[in-house]
């Protein structure tokens, strides 16, 4: 019997008219679709797709044993993860090597801090896998914020808030062009950081971008709590004709 492929299909920032040709084909014939998500919650990524996945298709929602419930420097958190991240990859190969093809909904981009990444390092040499590309969460950000984000020589510099403050400080403070995600509880900290690096007057923050909640505002303007789904940026002013 042929295997099934395993594809890893990136489904942009939220918004299926972002999603590239191939996701929309894919998404569209699947006979099997796995998404992450939180346990009771639908799923971001499988919220975007609805309407798009054939009647009858199979889905196996793959729920994450832990979030944010314990710090991710604590050592249960990489066991608990690396656990589950297993179970999944057995569960996938049983249908890959069923001869069922299986889309995996990702994200943005499946290789840019996705949750998909460790599943495909497993996979890798067991099964066909395959990784379809898609727009970033942070491409839509700077577009909502209708300025380019890098000219010339300008460099980009991509940080997380979960970083120790004098590290996110030490690293605003050396580049040209910003952008920060995962914010959601490390927002203070983040501006303390930017005031430090004497930048907190060029930052930007974008919620939910590309979606239709969008918001875009001065950091300044924005008050003690963000959504999960926020960005801040800094736009960079390099060299131009």
């Amino acid at each position: 019997m042929t295997q099934g492929t395993i594809y890893g299909v990136g489904l942009g920032p939220g918004s299926q008219d972002l999603m590239s040709v191939r996701a929309d084909r894919l998404i569209r014939g699947a006979t099997h679709v796995a998404y992450f998500r939180k346990k009771g919650r639908c799923g971001h990524a499988r919220t975007i797709v609805e309407g798009m996945i054939p009647p009858g298709a199979i889905e196996l929602p793959m729920e994450y044993p832990v979030t944010t419930e314990i710090p991710f420097d604590d050592p249960r958190y990489n066991e608990l993860l690396a656990a589950f991240y297993e179970r999944s990859v057995a569960q996938l190969v049983e249908m890959a090597e069923a001869g069922c093809d299986v889309v995996v909904l990702c994200e943005g981009d499946p290789f840019f801090y996705g949750s998909f990444m460790h599943l495909y390092t497993r996979l890798l040499n067991r099964v066909p896998v395959s990784v379809v590309p898609g727009i970033t969460g942070m491409s839509a950000a700077w577009t909502a914020t209708g300025q380019p984000i890098t000219w010339g020589d300008d460099i980009l510099t991509v940080l997380m808030a979960t970083l120790p403050e004098e590290a996110l400080a030490e690293r605003i403070a050396q580049t040209d062009a910003l952008v920060v995600m995962k914010i959601g509880r490390n927002l203070a900290k983040l501006r303390r950081a930017l005031v430090h690096a004497g930048r907190e007057g060029e930052a930007w923050l974008i919620e939910y971008a590309a979606m239709t909640q969008q918001r875009v505002m001065p950091l300044a303007d924005v008050g003690e709590s963000v959504p999960y789904f926020s960005i801040v940026l800094i736009h960079g002013h390099g060299r131009r004709p």
